[in-house]
């Protein structure tokens, strides 16, 4: 069934099950054939290995992944899509939908239960508007996987693999890197996409740490500080610091100095190790 990114096949399916495309899900089904075999065999998935998918759409890279994986869980929100894929899908004994919301599921009693003994992954088109929160959900609830491989806005792609302490980096890149291990794979072009979005898109792999690379007196802290940090990245790290977590200016000085950073030091400056030590130096 390698029809599913053929646009004729994709409109009479969603015309015979009376379903229109809801813009405020982002959902934008993949039309180009050669990504997601990509990403199906850029997960890991393979015998031994149960691969989580949050959104499946109508099911063109879920039948790609059964096809590796010893077994499939997609999530998808949308309760329209369920008898599309129940079609799209039937041919597979190695895949469960379940209808829900990722941010609402208690992932680690879902990969207990159907994924006891394998390892495990998670592979997704995620949809631009929930990136971000889907993926420190998945990072923050430590799961016991290896790897997420998804598919997200090109701008985002690069933020979130872009090294920590340069211009690129943000807040969100240092969250990522603390968790897992990031990189780009491949980008894939607005055009790969029904209906096409207005921006491209980007493949990324992250993988998950057995430990963080730094250690920490206190993880809330160390997060509170880099949000602070980003949140006014055009002003100095003393300044944001105080102001974000009320700690009076001449104490955040004394930190940075401890470090051996300067006074008047902006966010692109501080790699991981140093924002750590940074955190630990802070008292609160």
């Amino acid at each position: 069934m390698n029809t599913l990114s053929d646009v004729a096949t994709i409109k009479e399916l969603l015309a015979r099950h009376g379903f229109r495309f809801s813009k405020s899900l982002g959902q934008n089904f993949i039309i180009d054939p050669t990504v997601c075999p990509r990403m199906a065999q850029s997960c890991g998935a393979g015998q031994g290995v149960g691969v989580l998918e949050i959104g499946p759409g109508i099911g063109v890279l879920t039948e790609q992944l059964a096809q590796f994986a010893e077994k499939v869980v997609a999530i998808e929100l949308d309760e329209r899509l369920l008898p599309v894929l129940d079609e799209t899908l039937g041919a597979f004994d190695n895949v469960r939908v379940i209808h829900g919301d990722v941010l609402k599921t208690d992932l680690h009693k879902l990969l207990e239960e159907n994924f006891f003994g394998m390892k495990a992954a998670v592979c997704a088109n995620l949809p631009y508007y929930i990136t971000s929160p889907v993926l420190m959900y998945l990072l923050e609830s430590r799961l016991p996987v290896e790897s997420i491989t998804v598919m997200v806005q090109k701008e985002a792609a690069d933020r979130l693999c872009a090294k920590v302490g340069s211009r690129d980096a943000g807040a969100v890149t240092v969250a990522v890197n603390y968790y897992a291990e990031a990189e780009k794979l491949f980008d894939v072009p607005a055009g790969s996409f029904l209906p096409a979005p207005k921006v491209n898109s980007s493949v990324i792999r992250l993988t998950v740490r057995p430990a963080p690379p730094v250690a920490l007196e206190d993880e809330a802290l160390f997060f509170r500080m880099v949000k602070a940090i980003f949140a006014q990245r055009r002003k100095t790290a003393a300044n944001s610091v105080s102001a974000g977590l009320g700690i009076p200016k001449s104490d955040v000085i004394a930190a940075l100095a401890a470090i051996g950073q300067e006074e008047n030091a902006r966010a692109e400056r501080f790699d991981l190790e140093q924002l750590a030590a940074f955190a630990n130096a802070l008292k609160i």
